[in-house]
């Protein structure tokens, strides 16, 4: 059926930019690892930080978790300018991880060294990328071999994690595979901080920092037992909040053992999810010192707050009548959630950013389950569209997922080429004549392409860990989103909802 010409002049259009690849075959964005999902990987000016392979075979495939494994490097997009951001040596993957209001990224790579606590398996480090070059931020003072950075400022601070050498069971960065404690760290000034834990806790992951340089992430509380979120992690959890006036503080629950801080904005507002004994998952706010429910269902019992913007409104998710499917929604203030629905009435949806517009993206889901017939959408004054309906027809790309979208309007996300393979995309609004001034696409065979010098290593060796295992590292494998709690009969969940792949058929 044609659709009517005065609708169509409603409706967004957008150019879209494949960003492409280095010659291998995949590009990815930071997904959001583990849960943390409100990253950013397109900032206000433009830029697009992600990684992606290069034609190089992988020197540690036993830890990449594919049948074909290919050396990745991190990139920075801008203006039709793909620069490849290199690693700390040559024939090792680097992965941006995030990237500030004022351009600079953070990210992990490999150092070309094992670590000898683990057979085989590479050394991997926190680095900033900055000033046209890569920087180590090396590792605690107290050893350790592996660090990853999370976020970073315009400060130049960056939070993340690092593995030091005191034997731990249940090491929050991958319990049963890394053997020693996980660390949060602030990085400034050339030092590496150890900001600590909760309680009696003796690991914590630093997942967020803002303009302020107030930290936000998670840590065990006590040696108890994890009885709302065994799945998630083993032993009981908190969220916190730092500050050099304040230290680590406790940001509370909503009741049982498991809180999970998701984001922060340059308020100081954090969100999370928060799950009972029963168990339930709820979204949660908290600011000033006060924690409290976001308030609100669309029918079911659960919620998750996935990002929220300066203005402090949330975009999350919550499920339906019956616990079965679930919807992204939105929060504009305490209490008041909107039900933001989905593409062509599938069953299912989810948001991953919100901008200060209040337009919000994500991914919709005829099977309520991340495979190639996933599409992304965007969600703007009460409309939800299909991405792949606002693009030039014939487009490169299925969009399947948009990931961020920034206050400009522009959308990063990743798609799928004709061969399955993921690229990462960017989709820029188009003129004031509409579709007609998006007839080209760029694609990344045609951007403009650079390298950056040499790398610089900063001068101490120390290490410590982070957000995740070689396998998110290697593949962007983030399960998304983290909601909702295992219940019969809930799309068989074990602990995600949501499982990204990097290939067409939705399999791990």
């Amino acid at each position: 059926m044609a659709i009517p010409a005065q609708l169509l002049a409603q409706q967004p259009s957008y150019k879209l930019i494949d960003v492409g690849t280095f010659g291998g075959p995949l590009s990815n964005l930071n997904d959001g690892n583990d849960g943390n999902n409100s990253v950013t990987v397109v900032n206000n000016r433009g830029t697009l930080a992600g990684w992606a392979d290069t034609p190089t075979p992988d020197q540690f495939p036993a830890f990449c978790f594919d049948d074909n494994c290919f050396v990745s490097h991190a990139f920075r997009w801008h203006a039709g300018v793909r620069t490849d951001l290199g690693a700390l040596t040559d024939g090792v993957s680097s992965q941006a991880a995030w990237i500030s209001a004022s351009g600079l990224i953070a990210g992990v790579s490999e150092n070309g060294d094992i670590d000898p606590l683990i057979s085989g398996f590479p050394e991997i480090r926190a680095v900033l990328w900055r000033n046209g070059g890569i920087t180590d931020l090396g590792t605690l003072r107290n050893g350790g071999y592996e660090s990853f950075a999370a976020a970073v400022n315009s400060r130049g601070q960056v939070v993340g994690n690092a593995l030091n050498t005191v034997p731990d069971d249940f090491s929050m960065a991958a319990p049963g595979f890394f053997t020693t404690q996980t660390r949060a760290f602030l990085w400034q000034n050339g030092t590496m901080q150890d900001l600590g834990t909760l309680g009696t806790g003796t690991d914590a992951m630093a997942q967020f920092i803002n303009e302020r340089g107030q930290v936000v992430g998670w840590s065990y509380t006590s040696s108890a037992p994890n009885t709302s979120c065994p799945f998630f992690l083993p032993l009981t959890l908190g969220s916190f909040i730092w500050d050099e006036k304040n230290g680590m503080r406790d940001l509370g629950t909503l009741g049982g053992t498991c809180a999970l801080a998701t984001g922060v904005n340059n308020a100081g507002i954090v969100i999370g999810d928060n799950i009972n004994d029963e168990p339930t998952e709820r979204a949660f706010l908290w600011e000033n010192g006060s924690i409290r429910d976001l308030g609100g269902t669309i029918g079911g019992n659960q919620t998750t707050a996935e990002a929220l913007n300066q203005a402090g409104q949330v975009a999350g998710v919550g499920t339906l009548a019956g616990e079965l499917f679930y919807h992204a929604t939105l929060w504009k203030r305490l209490g008041e959630i909107t039900d933001l629905g989905t593409v062509d009435q599938d069953p299912c949806s989810f948001s991953s950013a919100i901008n200060s517009k209040a337009q919000i993206v994500g991914a919709s889901l005829p099977g309520c389950a991340f495979d190639s017939n996933t599409r992304a959408f965007l969600w703007e004054d009460g409309s939800i569209f299909d991405l792949n309906t606002l693009i030039s027809p014939g487009a490169s790309l299925h969009l399947q997922w948009a990931r961020d979208i920034n206050d400009r309007g522009e959308i990063a996300g990743t798609g799928l080429d004709a061969e399955g393979n993921a690229h990462d995309f960017l989709l820029m609004p188009c003129g004031a004549n509409g579709p007609s001034d998006c007839q080209e696409e760029i694609s990344g065979a045609t951007a403009g392409t650079q390298a950056i010098r040499a790398p610089v290593t900063y001068g101490r060796q120390f290490t410590n860990p982070g957000n995740s295992i070689r396998q998110m590292l290697r593949r962007g494998l983030g399960p998304m989103p983290h909601i909702l709690t295992p219940k019969a009969g809930v799309a068989n969940n074990s602990q995600m909802l949501v499982t990204k792949t990097n290939n067409s058929t939705g399999q791990r």
